[in-house]
């Protein structure tokens, strides 16, 4: 089987696309369905850092049928950071996901070197913030997908115990190898941090030159120590530097495939453990 079998079916769980705010990007939301349907594709899920995209898909999928179009709404400042109006607005229109804070959050800020307080989902005394668990008592009433964003390693252990409490179905661990931002887990700390409906996702642009340049032997490493049925495989694509999204997702099939991770794994991670990880039925 080659890559372009492979592809088929596939969804892409992290796509960036414009307009954006700060930064140009690769592709519009109707250039990227486009792409991903004559690929073969199932679906992508559109991210902004800075507004809910659900009504974009909504748009979109009227305009591309023959490919699944899904939102999310990350909890940055833009949407008013932990904000469960937001949220509750996001579960009523039919949001797939909720991303914890990014480029806003505390984590990132220290990372970056940027001034300011930085959001965080934990008080002083390192204890879950009681908008946090109403946030995901939200989550679990509309059947959403938590995704941790760009949290602190610390700051995700907490997340997860407080959202299986809650009874949140499924939630994505945000790329953890990333060095410049997000949480940037061990592998010890990836296989702490499965249970349950939870998975890893391994974005393919950590490897990228103008990214953390990460060795994509690393991703294979951490895929065999953690195990591909617990892992999702994105590219985070989008940005004007990189490939499309589409072209990007290949690369990555091929890349995993040198590294030796075999064709059936890789399905998982790329149709299957998607349309887990977002409630859909797997095809």
């Amino acid at each position: 089987m080659d890559t372009a079998e492979i592809i088929k079916g596939a969804i892409d769980i992290h796509i960036h696309i414009g307009p954006d705010p700060i930064r140009r990007r690769r592709l519009t939301a109707y250039e990227a369905a486009m792409q991903a349907r004559e690929a073969g594709m199932r679906g992508i899920v559109l991210k902004s850092h800075y507004y809910i995209t659900t009504p974009v898909t909504y748009i979109v999928q009227q305009l591309v049928p023959g490919i699944e179009l899904y939102g999310g709404i990350a909890l940055d400042s833009e949407v008013g950071g932990l904000n469960p109006a937001a949220v509750e607005m996001a579960g009523k229109i039919h949001t797939k996901m909720v991303w914890m804070p990014t480029f806003s959050s505390q984590c990132d800020l220290r990372k970056r070197k940027i001034e300011g307080q930085g959001i965080t989902i934990l008080d002083e005394s390192s204890r879950i913030l009681p908008v946090v668990a109403e946030i995901l008592e939200l989550i679990k009433k509309y059947d959403m997908t938590l995704a941790t964003g760009h949290l602190s390693t610390p700051e995700i252990f907490l997340l997860l115990e407080e959202a299986q409490r809650v009874g949140v179905k499924r939630t994505i661990i945000t790329h953890p190898l990333s060095v410049s931002f997000g949480c940037s887990a061990s592998i010890a700390d990836q296989k702490r941090m499965i249970r349950e409906g939870v998975f890893i996702e391994h974005c393919f642009i950590a490897t990228m030159p103008t990214s953390d340049r990460i060795d994509p032997q690393r991703i294979a490493e951490a895929i065999r120590a953690v195990g591909p049925e617990h892992c999702i495989m994105s590219t985070d694509f989008g940005q004007i530097f990189n490939p499309v999204p589409v072209e990007g997702m290949r690369m990555y099939i091929e890349t995993m495939l040198r590294y030796g991770i075999t064709e059936d794994e890789i399905i998982t991670m790329v149709r299957k453990n998607p349309a887990i990880a977002l409630g859909l039925p797997v095809n």
